[in-house]
C-alpha cells in the first residue's frame, strides 16, 4: 500500500452492504458515542456536511448541535440518504439536508462548510487524498475535517478460542481486496498533513461489546454478516479463507457467544484538521 492510499489497490466495492445486521450496527452510533472528539468543538450558526451520513444516527446529533446552522449530509447509496432524511423529520431537524453524492466528487461549492465530518468513511474509499482534497476544497478558511476510522489490527475478540483472531484478518483482508484500508485509523495524522490540514489533533477510542445483550448484538452481527453467504463468496474468491474455515469460526462464535468472560472491541482513530 503507497502512503496516499490511491485507487491501485484493486476496484473499490462497499465491503459492508446494507444487511439488516450491519444496519442495526449503524443505528446504534450517535454524536456522543462516536463523535466525542468533535463534538466539543460545534456551535449553533455553523454549516457542517457530513459525508457518508449513512441513516442519519450521527447527522441528527450534529444538526441539534449547530441548529440554527445547517446540516448536509452525503450519501452514495439512495435508501440510506431516504434513512437520514425519515430521522431528520422524525426528530424535528428542520436543518438537516440530505443528498445522494460522492465522497470524491462533492456538489458543493468553493469554502461553503465550516466543518466536514467523516465516520468510517475513509477507510472505505479507496482514493484518500482525493476525498481529503474534497473535503479542503468545500472547507472555509480556518475550517476543520473530522475524522474516525477504523484501526483493524487494534480490534479484538476475547476469549480467542480456537482461531477466532483469523476471523479479524480475513475480515481486513476482504476489505483490502475491496480497495479499503483497515489501518487508515492509525494513519490519520500523517494522511491529513499530506492533505495540506493543519494543527492536527489525534485520540483513539474503542467501540466495546461486553454486556450480555452487547455480545448478543455481536454474535447476531457476526453471524448475520460475516456469515452471509454473499461475504463468504467474497472471500472464498479472493482466496482467503475456504468454506471448511468458515464452517469452523461459526462454531467457535457460537461458543465464544456462551463464554462468561466474552468481549470484542472494534478500535477506531480519531483526528482533528484545520485547513489554512
Amino acid at each position: 500500500m503507497n502512503s496516499s492510499e490511491t485507487q491501485d489497490q484493486g476496484d473499490p466495492t462497499y465491503t459492508m452492504g446494507y444487511s439488516d445486521e450491519f444496519l442495526a450496527l449503524l443505528e446504534r452510533r450517535n454524536v456522543e458515542n462516536v463523535a466525542r472528539h468533535l463534538h466539543h468543538r460545534l456551535k449553533p450558526g455553523l454549516r457542517v456536511l457530513d459525508v457518508g451520513c449513512g441513516p442519519g444516527t450521527i447527522s441528527v446529533g450534529l444538526a441539534k448541535a449547530v441548529d440554527p446552522g445547517e446540516l448536509h449530509g452525503v450519501d452514495m447509496e439512495d435508501s440510506q440518504v431516504e434513512a437520514a432524511r425519515a430521522a431528520a423529520l422524525a426528530g424535528g431537524h428542520d436543518n438537516a439536508s440530505f443528498h445522494t453524492g460522492d465522497a470524491t466528487d462533492l456538489s458543493f461549492e468553493d469554502e461553503s462548510f465550516d466543518v466536514v465530518h467523516f465516520h468510517a468513511v475513509l477507510m472505505h474509499v479507496p482514493d484518500t487524498q482525493a476525498t481529503l482534497a474534497e473535503a479542503k476544497r468545500v472547507l472555509k478558511p480556518g475550517g476543520i475535517v473530522s475524522a474516525r476510522e477504523l484501526i483493524g489490527d487494534s480490534s479484538l475478540i476475547e476469549p480467542t478460542l480456537g482461531s477466532l483472531d483469523d476471523v479479524w484478518a480475513a475480515f481486513q483482508n476482504l476489505l483490502t481486496a475491496n480497495g479499503a484500508h483497515p489501518q487508515i485509523g492509525k494513519k490519520l495524522k500523517g494522511r491529513l498533513l499530506e492533505a495540506g490540514f493543519s494543527d492536527i489533533e489525534i485520540s483513539a477510542s474503542f467501540e466495546t461489546f461486553a454486556t450480555v445483550e452487547d455480545i448478543a448484538f455481536f454474535h447476531a452481527l457476526a453471524t448475520g454478516w460475516f456469515f452471509a453467504s454473499d461475504t463468504i463468496e467474497a472471500a472464498t474468491k479472493h482466496g482467503l479463507a475456504t468454506h471448511a474455515q468458515f464452517d469452523d469460526w461459526r462454531r467457535t462464535l457460537d461458543e465464544w457467544k456462551e463464554t462468561s468472560g466474552a468481549l470484542a472491541a472494534i478500535g477506531w482513530g480519531e483526528a482533528i484538521g484545520v485547513k489554512p
